[in-house]
């Protein structure tokens, strides 16, 4: 008879992929250094090596207001800021871009660094700027951080009257953004989209989706979780013989308990109200407020609210994969940007391998556990990859282009 192999056994075979981290911001803010100690951070070297972390795709997200005019600037910084600490650790990390390059760094037991963009205003209403972000190694985008664009709307703010929104979810602009990173091979990430964005993206794309750092709706009503119906969709999305998309579970409390998620609104005027006489403060002072003061005011009072317990977390990747089938989870903490509002026993990186213990306590196998922990990021990434490769053959036109059927007909 075969033994069984232990937990830590099962997670150090696996190729562990996280695909949302926000440590960027760090590396900008704090001049933060991977090498470096936690120091109240999520992610660092010393970490990854605790955690078994393969790859992890660094979040380039660009907070709309203070950035506003200069959105595709920050954006390169931030990739920059990434690049500078691949070549500051040459031999414990290594930049990539492939699955390929995945599987290389990991034989090498270097960490892989990738990128996705976390909101659509970072391409500036540009064709050109998301192939050059693509150039620059971005795979993945997100169509829209909380704040919606002129072609997609956003879960953050569609229910704003003051906010314009799009008729479909999508523009026309907003349907050539989705066939373009369908044609250069950058994964379409639907977290944060609304739900009429969500289905419309859905319609659209000819390769499957992911959704990078999002949980379930029905164990947790935030308009950033995915409802059952979303769950079953992505894992049916991309093109005829696709074999679907990936839903990365969100490690952020209150996307994972109702509880917390309740006390979190309740505390929120005082939260306001705090954030608000900061900001007069600095005007009297004539400075503007930055967004890591306004982050620390929050996290202070979110830290009052008691933890969820880790069983939450493995709830919601239970339930996804109940939902919609085992090979359609995976792991996008959002560690370094939920102000550290995780759940019991994640603190960080190095935390990981307690998901793969809880999980084997609940019955799942190491293969399951293989296939949550990476396996199934890796297989949506090489078909959405492939998917690039037949639509540059096909040489299609753009949406918004005339279509060659709706040109007139000779006599």
């Amino acid at each position: 008879m075969t033994a069984r192999l232990t937990p830590e056994a099962v997670h150090r075979s696996a190729l562990v992929i996280d695909t949302h981290a926000d440590t960027p911001q760090r590396f900008l803010d704090e001049n933060y250094d991977l090498g470096q100690p936690l120091n109240g951070g999520n992610l660092n070297l010393e970490s990854a090596r605790k955690g078994n972390l393969g790859a992890e795709f660094f979040s380039i997200w660009v907070e709309p207001n203070i950035n506003k005019g200069h959105y595709a600037k920050k954006t390169l910084e931030l990739i920059d800021s990434v690049k500078q600490q691949v070549a500051r650790h040459p031999d414990q990390m290594m930049f990539v871009a492939t699955p390929e390059g995945i599987e290389l760094a990991h034989r090498q037991h270097k960490l892989a660094a990738l990128m996705g963009i976390e909101g659509g205003h970072s391409i500036e209403d540009s064709l050109a700027l998301l192939r050059q972000y693509y150039a620059l190694g971005v795979r993945y985008m997100t169509l829209t951080w909380s704040n919606s664009t002129v072609w997609a709307d956003s879960s953050g703010d569609i229910d704003d009257p003051k906010v314009p929104h799009t008729k479909e979810g999508l523009t026309e602009f907003g349907k050539d953004v989705v066939y373009e990173m369908n044609k250069l091979g950058m994964m379409v990430d639907i977290s944060h989209v609304s739900d009429r964005t969500f289905f419309r993206t859905l319609i659209i794309t000819r390769a499957p989706v992911i959704a990078s750092h999002s949980s379930a709706r029905a164990l947790c009503d935030a308009p950033r979780n995915m409802t059952d119906d979303m769950l079953r969709a992505v894992a049916h999305s991309g093109g005829p013989d696709s074999k679907g998309g990936v839903v990365q579970v969100n490690f952020y409390s209150a996307f994972l308990s109702q509880a917390y998620r309740d006390a979190q609104k309740a505390q929120k005027p005082e939260v306001d109200k705090a954030v608000q006489e900061m900001k007069d403060k600095a005007k009297a002072e004539g400075r503007e407020v930055t967004y890591e003061e306004i982050s620390k005011v929050q996290r202070q009072f979110a830290d009052r609210i008691p933890r969820p317990p880790l069983s939450v977390l493995i709830d919601h990747i239970d339930h996804i994969a109940k939902v919609a089938g085992i090979d359609h989870v995976g792991l996008g903490s959002d560690f370094d940007g939920v102000d550290g509002q995780l759940p019991e026993g994640i603190d960080s990186v190095a935390d990981l391998p307690r998901i793969t213990a809880a999980l084997m306590e609940r019955g799942y196998s190491a293969e399951d556990c293989r296939k949550i922990l990476g396996g199934n990021l890796l297989r949506v990434f090489r078909e959405v990859q492939a998917v690039a490769k037949q639509l540059q053959a096909e040489n299609r036109p753009r949406i918004s282009e005339k279509q060659p059927f709706d040109k007139p007909q000779k006599p």
